[in-house]
C-alpha cells in the first residue's frame, strides 16, 4: 500500500507505526528553474526560484526514521500560499497542501525496491539513506503532485525496510 497509494504517505506511515510523524528538513535550497536539474544554487534574481528539499520523517515517540525524501518544488507551478509554507520547512509537503486546502492530485511515476548503495536523488546523484539500522535494500516511491494540470512537485521517497519489524516489536 505504501508504494502504490496516491494519498498522503504520512497518513499511511502514522497508521503503520501507530504514532505521529514529524518532518526534519536536512537540506533545502533555492535553485534557478533553469538549473533545477543540476541542484546548483541560483545567482540570478529575476529567474523563478525552485526549491530542492531533502528531509526525513521521524516517529515522534519511537524516534525511528521511517522515510528519507527528496522533493523538487517548481515555484512557478505551485500556489503561492503553498510555496510560502514549504519554504518555512516546518511541516511535510502533504500536510502543507491539506492545511491550506489547495486541490491537488498525485501521479505515481515509479516504485519498487533498490539496493541502498544504489539510492539516488531526483537528479541522479548518489545519496546515503539516513536510517539508523543499516539496510541492504530499501523500498521507494517516485511521484508527481499536480495542481490542476500543472506538475508542481516531484517527490522521491525511500522507506525504511525495518518498519514492519519495528511495529511488530512494539
Amino acid at each position: 500500500m505504501l508504494l502504490t497509494s496516491d494519498g498522503r504517505t504520512t497518513d499511511l506511515l502514522e497508521t503503520l507505526m501507530d504514532e505521529k510523524m514529524q518532518v526534519s528538513v536536512l537540506k533545502q535550497e533555492s535553485v534557478d528553474a533553469a538549473n533545477a536539474g543540476n541542484g546548483e544554487p541560483s545567482a540570478a534574481t529575476n529567474v523563478p526560484r525552485d526549491i530542492v528539499r531533502e528531509s526525513i520523517l521521524i516517529g515522534t515517540r519511537s524516534r525511528t526514521v521511517v522515510s528519507h525524501n527528496m522533493a523538487l518544488i517548481h515555484a512557478s507551478l505551485v500556489p503561492p500560499a503553498l510555496l510560502e509554507r514549504i519554504a518555512l520547512g516546518h511541516e511535510g509537503i502533504g500536510k502543507s497542501i491539506s492545511s491550506i486546502g489547495v486541490e491537488s492530485f498525485r501521479k505515481i511515476v515509479d516504485y519498487g525496491k533498490i539496493a541502498s548503495k544504489d539510492a539516488l536523488d531526483l537528479h541522479g546523484k548518489p545519496i546515503k539513506l539516513q536510517f539508523a539500522e543499516p539496510c541492504e535494500e530499501a523500498f521507494y516511491k517516485k511521484y508527481v503532485i499536480y495542481f490542476g494540470l500543472l506538475p508542481g512537485i516531484q517527490l522521491l521517497e525511500y522507506f525504511n525496510p525495518h518498519l514492519v519489524k519495528h511495529r511488530l516489536e512494539q
